[in-house]
This record gives structure tokens, sequence and C-alpha cells, in this order.
């Protein structure tokens, strides 16, 4: 007697639910263990450069670390803010990505389903002021698979080569690497003045508006094409 055909898809169904499942369980696990051992970084770095900053009685040059809750942190020095968000999903790459070359990939496809935690680089005054449309900017990910291995990318980031992944474990150093890469970017990621065009025209809604903050909306590249490239790049 020939097999039921909707019993052996279900099974095909079963089996890919199981496999999938105990995968991004094991995906999500390693991440948010990767992203609480970063908030403890964040923590340490706060404390020890503000510990060396000669002027550390202004709060616009101490740093401060908050954590804002299982999935986010938040690092502030000088006149930036970097947010660090862990996303709850698990990711796999599109098919043109270079991270297919990879050999460790290449072995095993699974080993490309990764969780991310994102870095954003915001104003310190946006946060302080409640600037809710003000902008803020990527500038670095870290990718992480079920067996803690990852890869960086993002601005200056020394683990972008996607040749490091499976090779190079994570741990509290590179957490470290990871964080102060970020902050050298933002701290040399300047505010630019916007294009004229771009803030030449005002509603009466912005200039009228009760609370100061929504008046004008803010970015270190309003009105400025942002690439993936170095802040050094010429902008476009």
């Amino acid at each position: 007697m020939d097999p039921d055909p909707n019993q052996q898809t279900r099974a095909l169904i079963l089996e890919g639910l199981n496999q999938k499942s105990r995968l991004k369980a094991q995906v999500f696990n390693q991440c948010l263990d990767v992203f609480n051992q970063l908030k403890e970084v964040l923590s340490e770095i706060s404390n020890d450069l503000t510990d060396l900053l000669e002027n550390a009685n202004d709060r616009r040059v101490r740093l401060e670390y908050r954590d804002r809750g299982k999935f986010e942190a938040e690092l502030k020095f000088a006149d930036d803010v970097l947010i660090f968000s862990m996303h709850t999903d698990v990711f796999q790459f599109d098919r043109d990505h270079s991270i297919w070359k990879n050999e460790y990939v290449k072995e095993n496809p699974f080993h490309s389903y990764c969780g991310v935690i994102n870095v954003y680089n915001f104003l310190y005054d946006s946060m302080k002021y409640n600037r809710s449309g003000d902008l803020g900017y990527l500038v670095g990910r870290l990718f992480v698979n079920q067996e803690r291995c990852f890869f960086v990318e993002g601005k200056r980031q020394k683990r972008q080569d996607p040749k490091f992944f499976g090779q190079i474990p994570m741990n509290r150093e590179e957490l470290v690497a990871f964080v102060e890469s970020a902050m050298l970017y933002a701290l040399s990621f300047d505010l630019l003045v916007p294009p004229y065009d771009v803030v030449k025209v005002a509603s009466v809604e912005q200039v009228n508006a009760k609370i100061e903050s929504e008046r004008m909306k803010t970015g270190k590249r309003l009105g400025y094409k942002y690439n993936s490239d170095d802040v050094l790049a010429k902008e476009e």
C-alpha cells in the first residue's frame, strides 16, 4: 500500500517545525546571553572612562550607562547617545550576501541563522529634550548564531569581513572592541548644518508648537545622504 501523501507532507512539516523552532530558540538564547554580557561591558566602560576623565563633574563629559529593559541599553557620552537594541526575531541573510561565501556557512547553512544587536547613534539633546522627530543613525550591528559565533557590520568595525564568521568566538574582549569602535565613530561623526533648502520652509504648526523640541527636526546628516561607508567618505 502506498504511503498517504498527506501524512508524508505533514511529517515533513512537523520535521521542519521541530528543526527550525529548536534552532531559532538556540539562536535567541545565545544572542540574549551575549546582549546581557554586552550590558555588563557597557557599565564597566562607563565607570572606567568616567574615573579617568579630568572633568568628570561636567555632566556633558561624564559617561552614563542605563539599562532600558530586557532588550535595550543606553550609553551617553559628550553630545552623543548610543542605543544598543537586540531584535527579538531570528534572521537569515539574503542570497546575495557575502556570508554565503564563508566555508563555515557552506558546511552547514543553519549556521547562517543569527540574532541581531543594533547600535544607533542619537544626539544627547534629542533625548534630553524629548525631540521625538530627531534622527538616529545605525552605526553598527552584531550578528550571533546558535554556536555563539559572530561577525559585525558597521562603521570602522574590526570584524566586518564575513571570513571571520565561525573562526573567532564571542568573548568580553570582542564586545569591548565592538563598543569602543562605535564610540569612536560617534565622536567623529559630527552634526552638519542642514542644507538651506531643507530647512527654508516651516509650517505654522512647527512655529506655534507648544513643545519647543518639536519645532525643528535634527540629525547629524539631515538633508544629506547617509551611506554605509565611512564618515570621512565624500557625502553625496
